[in-house]
């Protein structure tokens, strides 16, 4: 698997140049963002069935994400608002 195809350099790209350099977000929106990836990556290496620094761009796929928002609401009780905000984070990812 070659880096292009791995997320990790995206996401550290994602984070570091993109929201700091480029959209020169506040921390909070920058820690808003970092805490959905915190959330969203060990829950997609646990239902691929693969280490987190073994996903890879493609893997992000709708259902995934999909499942990811519903178990926020259900698992862990957080409301539309954040979970909406969750989906506009990976908006950005995207």
């Amino acid at each position: 698997m070659t880096d292009t195809i791995l997320l990790g350099p995206w996401i550290r790209r994602f984070l570091l140049k993109y929201l700091v350099e480029e959209r020169n977000l506040t921390l909070n929106t920058r820690t808003s963002y970092r805490d959905m990836l915190v959330l969203l990556l060990p829950y997609a290496a646990e239902n691929l069935k693969k280490h987190v620094d073994r996903l890879s761009v493609v893997d992000l796929k709708p259902e995934l994400i999909r499942n990811f928002l519903n178990h926020l609401e259900k698992n862990r009780h957080c409301g539309s608002a954040t979970r909406n905000q969750r989906l506009a984070s990976l908006h950005a990812l995207a």
